[in-house]
C-alpha cells in the first residue's frame, strides 16, 4: 500500500467520448467499496476547473447513485482542452497571471483542496498533460499520484491496445448511416461523403464501415423493388494511414455510381489533411491551430474537400457530406465498452490506494496485461494497422485496392 489516500479528485478532459460518465462513475462506485471513508471531488470542466479551483464534491447521494452514470454519454462535469506546459495559451484564457506556471499553479490547488490521488479521464492530450504534472508533482516534492484512463474514439495512444469509448462509437456511427444511407432514394446519381473522427488514425472510420455493413449484410432486401445491396452498400474507405490516387479511384466509382445510381464513401476527418492544408495556404488561407497544435478540422473539412473532388468526377446528381461524430461520441457506452471501462476503474483504484502513478489500459508491449502503464510511456498518433485482415477483406469485398502512391490532384 502506498500512502494513506484521503482525498480523491477526478477531471475529465479533450473531446467527449463515451465513457466520460461510466468511468466517473465506476470510480465512485469502487472507492465506495474499497474506501468509503475517502473524500472524492469533481473539477469542472477538467484543467480548467484544477487551474481556477473549481469543483463539485461527490455527495452521498452521487455514491448511492453512481450507476447511473453509467447510462449517459457526456461528462457531467464538464471537460475542456487545456495544455498545462502551453503557458501563453493560459494566460490568453485566464487561467494563470503572467508569470505563473500552470504547472505549479495545478500542483499548489491539488494540495490547497487536500488531494492525494488526481484521476484523468481523457486522450493522448489529456494524459500527456497528466505527465507532465505528474513529472511536475514528483519532481518537486508533492507526493501525489497521477492515475490516468485512456478516452479517445480514435484508438490511437501507445501503448493502450483499446481505448475507452471506442467500440461504442464505430457502433454509433453506423447506426447514423443506416439512416442517412436512405437519401439516395430521394436523388439520382447521389454521393455521400460519410466523415467520420480520426485525426491521424483510420480504426474509428474502419471500423463504423465494418459495423455498417455488418448490420448491413444481415438486413432484408428485396431488389426487385430497388431495395438492393449495392445501392446501400459501402464504395470505399479512406483513411489517414492509406494511399490512393484519387483519379483511379475516381474511374472505378464512376462505375459504381453507373450501375447503382449512387456512391457511399467513407472517410476520416485526417485523410490528406496535410495535403489540403499545403493546397489551401498556397491560396493564401490560413488554418488555425488549438492549444496543442492541432489544425482546425473543421476549417480543413476534408469531407467537403472530396465532396468537390469525386462528385465532379464521378457526374455526382447531388452530393452530401455527412458527419456522425458529435453523435457517435455523445453515446451512453455499450455492453462491451461498459466491461472494459469498470475493469480499468478497478485496477486504477488498485493502483491509486497503491500509490501507482500511470495510465491504466491493456499494455500491448506487455501481452495486454491491464495495469498502470508509465506516464513517460504515453503519446498518442498510434496508427491504425491497415493490413489487418479485417479491413483487407472490408476493401476486397468492395473491389478497393490499397493503392499506389496518394495524388490530391486530378
Amino acid at each position: 500500500m502506498g500512502k494513506e489516500v484521503k482525498k480523491i479528485g477526478i477531471l475529465t478532459a479533450g473531446g467527449l467520448a463515451p465513457c466520460l460518465n461510466a468511468a466517473i462513475g465506476y470510480l465512485i462506485l469502487e472507492y465506495t467499496k474499497l474506501a468509503p471513508q475517502v473524500e472524492i471531488i469533481g473539477y469542472v470542466n477538467g484543467y480548467m476547473g484544477l487551474l481556477k479551483g473549481e469543483s463539485i464534491a461527490v455527495t452521498q447521494e452521487v455514491r448511492d447513485n453512481a450507476l447511473i452514470l453509467t447510462q449517459h454519454g457526456g461528462s457531467a462535469i464538464g471537460n475542456s482542452r487545456v495544455k498545462l506546459t502551453n503557458v501563453k495559451d493560459c494566460v490568453k484564457r485566464g487561467l494563470v497571471k503572467e508569470g505563473e506556471d500552470p504547472r505549479k499553479v495545478a500542483a499548489d490547488q491539488l494540495v490547497k483542496d487536500g488531494v492525494d490521488v488526481l484521476h484523468t479521464i481523457g486522450g493522448d492530450d489529456t494524459n500527456t498533460a497528466a505527465a507532465d504534472l505528474s513529472a511536475y508533482l514528483a519532481a518537486n516534492g508533492y507526493g501525489l499520484t497521477v492515475v490516468g484512463l485512456p478516452k479517445t474514439i480514435d484508438n490511437d495512444v501507445y501503448p493502450i491496445r483499446q481505448s475507452l469509448g471506442a467500440w461504442t462509437a464505430a457502433e454509433e456511427g453506423a447506426h447514423f448511416f443506416s439512416n442517412v444511407v436512405k437519401e439516395n432514394s430521394a436523388n439520382s446519381r447521389m454521393l455521400i461523403i460519410h466523415e467520420v473522427m480520426g485525426r491521424n488514425c483510420g480504426w474509428l472510420t474502419a471500423h463504423t464501415a465494418m459495423d455498417y455493413r455488418k448490420r448491413l449484410l444481415a438486413s432484408s432486401r428485396l431488389p426487385a423493388f430497388g431495395l438492393t445491396l449495392g445501392r446501400e452498400d459501402v464504395h470505399a474507405v479512406y483513411v489517414p494511414e492509406m494511399e490512393f490516387d484519387i483519379k483511379s479511384e475516381a474511374e472505378r466509382l464512376h462505375k459504381v455510381m453507373d450501375e447503382n445510381d449512387s456512391v457511399n464513401i467513407f472517410i476520416s476527418e485526417g485523410a490528406c489533411v496535410e495535403a489540403i492544408i499545403a493546397e489551401k495556404e498556397a491560396r493564401g488561407e490560413k488554418v488555425p491551430r488549438d492549444a496543442f497544435g492541432h489544425p482546425s478540422l473543421d476549417q480543413v473539412n476534408v469531407g467537403g474537400w472530396f465532396a468537390k473532388q469525386f462528385g465532379d468526377m464521378l457526374d455526382a446528381g447531388k452530393t452530401m457530406v455527412q458527419k456522425s461524430g458529435y453523435y457517435s461520441r455523445a453515446a451512453a457506452p455499450n455492453e462491451a465498452d461498459l466491461e472494459l471501462i469498470h475493469a480499468c476503474a478497478v485496477k486504477g483504484v488498485e493502483c491509486a490506494l497503491a500509490g501507482i502513478s500511470g495510465v491504466i489500459g491493456e499494455d500491448e508491449n506487455k501481452n495486454g496485461e491491464l495495469r498502470a502503464c508509465e506516464f513517460e510511456r504515453i503519446k498518442g498518433g498510434k496508427p491504425y494497422d491497415i493490413d489487418d485482415p479485417a479491413f483487407e477483406e472490408l476493401l476486397a469485398a468492395l473491389g478497393q485496392p490499397k493503392g499506389a502512391k496518394i495524388s490530391v490532384t486530378h
